[in-house]
């Protein structure tokens, strides 16, 4: 394998020569970057990245903290990230945190250590006040999950109005005794903004809302099949439910269809996000515009690399809307 010297030796320059024009020093002479290029070439020579990336103090890598690559939300989510870091020349590192607090904490080391150049967050774990000493190690983007203490880029969506239209359309289609189905509304803002539209459209309508439909720690197609052996075996039960997922729906969906119940006619359900289960399935739904959503986020993780942190720390905040299908 050729090495530094070999180049030198075969161009007739110095190491010294040579090392300037692979890290692109400004004053070498033109002359001596061609008789360098065309010694690496024929000593077919690649020089050393990590090296390369030191001497900048850059690694030209993000990662991207997701808590289930599994959820095909997140799954797309990170594709377009994925997509959009290319094109600037970045790669990206997946962290799976698994909604747990240390390990989160773990992968927030990689900041610290200057492993990577940035992080960007799409669910939290730790309360902000554990976060926030990492920005002094380098920027973070808040991506999907948001907090108001953060003062950091965050790209999101109304999730109060998710919750809202989703319950509302079962309100508008003669449902009155609707359930709700979430992950934790207690340490996700997420999932606690959707209850908060929720309940605004029940109190509205003059419904009442019971305890027992409040359906917890659902996250993937299994929870949803668990969540309808809860249902089924209720004596007071939901005539609908609004999950915070199409995956949650759709477990819901085959495990009462196994059962022999009629859907929407049994029981009526909403998903979220209008992942392609959801078309497949034909569950209502409210859709995220996932790409959108990613492609945003890592364009901003980069200008907060570029420029420093100095960019304007603004929220962006895109659209949701209803998608109708069979399911309600």
């Amino acid at each position: 394998m050729a090495t530094i010297q070999d180049v030198a030796k075969l161009a007739g320059l110095s190491r010294t020569t040579v090392s300037r024009v692979i890290n692109d020093h400004p004053y070498v002479a033109e002359e001596k970057k061609q008789l360098v290029t065309k010694a690496m070439k024929e000593l077919n020579y690649v020089p050393n990245s990590s090296a390369q990336r030191l001497r900048k103090q850059a690694t030209e890598t993000i990662a991207v903290y997701v808590p289930r690559i599994t959820n095909p939300f997140f799954s797309q989510l990170v594709e377009s990230m994925e997509n959009a870091a290319a094109q600037k020349g970045y790669q990206l590192i997946l962290c799976q945190t698994r909604y747990k607090k240390k390990q989160e904490l773990f992968y927030l080391e990689l900041l610290r250590t200057k492993q990577v150049d940035g992080l960007v967050l799409t669910s939290i774990e730790n309360n902000w006040s554990e976060i926030k000493p990492y920005l002094a190690c380098g920027p973070i983007v808040l991506c999907n999950e948001y907090s108001d203490e953060a003062e950091v880029p965050v790209i999101h969506l109304d999730q109060i109005q998710g919750g809202y239209i989703g319950t509302k359309h079962l309100i508008e289609q003669g449902y009155t005794k609707i359930g709700y189905c979430s992950g934790n509304h207690k340490s996700s803002r997420v999932a606690a903004d959707r209850r908060i539209g929720y309940l605004k459209a029940m109190e509205e309508a003059g419904l009442t809302v019971q305890p027992e439909w409040y359906y917890d720690s659902a996250y993937s197609v299994e929870d949803g099949k668990r969540i309808f052996s809860i249902i089924q075996n209720q004596k007071n039960r939901p005539d609908a439910v609004f999950t915070g997922s199409d995956e949650v729906a759709a477990g819901i969906a085959k495990a009462a269809k196994q059962a022999g119940w009629s859907i929407p006619e049994d029981l009526a359900i909403i998903g979220f996000d209008n992942q392609p289960l959801a078309e497949l399935m034909d569950l209502t739904t409210i859709e995220q515009p996932i790409d959108m959503i990613g492609r945003l986020a890592m364009e901003k993780m980069i200008e907060e690399i570029q420029s420093k942190g100095m960019q304007k720390r603004k929220r962006t905040e895109l659209p949701l809307k209803l998608v109708q299908r069979s399911s309600t």
